[in-house]
């Protein structure tokens, strides 16, 4: 077997098992194991659980990130290129690994900020800097009145839809978040 299926095998199991089970519960042998490697292999192929965490959370960002790119590609105007952002989520979600959530606020809610320089916590930071970022060019770009505030308010319906699936109410929460944040979008300028 070619060594980044290997790797690919061990990052999917990781995913799995991080962001369903918790990542705080789910040690690197139960990984292996589940991957059908050796504990040794994984070390060679990732190093440490930081770094699994790490590789699991770089290609999640990667593959969000190009969703994301392509839902607004497809979109018709500059206000449906802002919306994009829950079209995305919903197509993301129908093609990905299974998680419960969102992957990233799943690891900010588990790894306490102590201070110290965490590689893992960066990319949780990398994730909500890209998404505020993005949004707020969107949003520019469509002409929306009152770019800051709309920009923090589609950030907290985004949040409340990820959020909404470890409740499992309302049962569509990806497409309810959609319908919000079309309500809360101000009129353009």
């Amino acid at each position: 077997m070619a060594r980044t299926d290997t790797r690919e095998r061990i990052l999917d199991t990781a995913e799995r098992l991080f962001f369903v089970d918790g990542i705080g519960v789910t040690g690197v042998d139960r990984v292996a194991s589940e991957a059908g490697v050796a504990i040794a292999t994984l070390y060679q192929h990732v190093g440490s659980k930081d770094r699994l965490l790490s590789a699991v959370l770089e290609r999640r960002l990667a593959a969000w990130t190009s969703q994301w790119e392509a839902s607004i590609a497809a979109a018709g105007s500059p206000r449906d290129r802002v919306l994009a952002l829950f079209d995305a989520l919903v197509e993301f979600r129908r093609t990905s690994g299974t998680t419960q959530w969102c992957c990233f606020l799943a690891t900010a809610s588990e790894r306490p900020r102590d201070g110290t320089d965490d590689p893992v916590l960066r990319l949780v930071e990398a994730d909500t800097t890209a998404l505020v970022e993005r949004l707020r060019e969107l949003v520019d770009d469509a002409g929306l009145a009152d770019p800051e505030a709309t920009v923090a308010r589609l950030v907290v319906v985004y949040n409340g839809a990820l959020a909404s699936l470890l409740r499992g109410a309302p049962a569509d929460p990806l497409t309810e978040a959609r319908a919000i944040a079309e309500l809360v979008l101000p009129a353009a300028s």
